[in-house]
């Protein structure tokens, strides 16, 4: 099997660097003064869920589309409109 390198693999990858980080250094919530929360194993647990879904979308678009050039145009048009719903679901 020959192997692409694609944006969404740079994502999972990513994904499951920031969650080694946070399961070794834990993670900081900010603005919280009062109450320490310790939410690192869940924070870590959604970034390993996300960068699976990431994987597995990126093996559907292999396989949907076989040119490599259109696997990257398809997929940084899917990162970006992730972002723009992103930023406009955030307020």
């Amino acid at each position: 099997m020959k192997f692409r390198i694609t944006p969404l693999n740079f994502a999972s990858a990513f994904f499951v660097f920031l969650a080694v980080y946070i399961w070794l250094y834990g993670a900081g919530i900010a603005g919280v003064q009062y109450q320490q929360l310790h939410l690192g194993n869940q924070i870590v647990w959604i970034f390993l869920l996300f960068a699976f879904v990431i994987f597995v979308m990126d093996l559907m678009f292999r396989n949907f589309f076989p040119d490599t050039k259109k696997v990257w145009v398809i997929e940084l048009s899917f990162m970006a409109l992730a972002v723009i719903i992103f930023l406009l679901v955030r307020k």
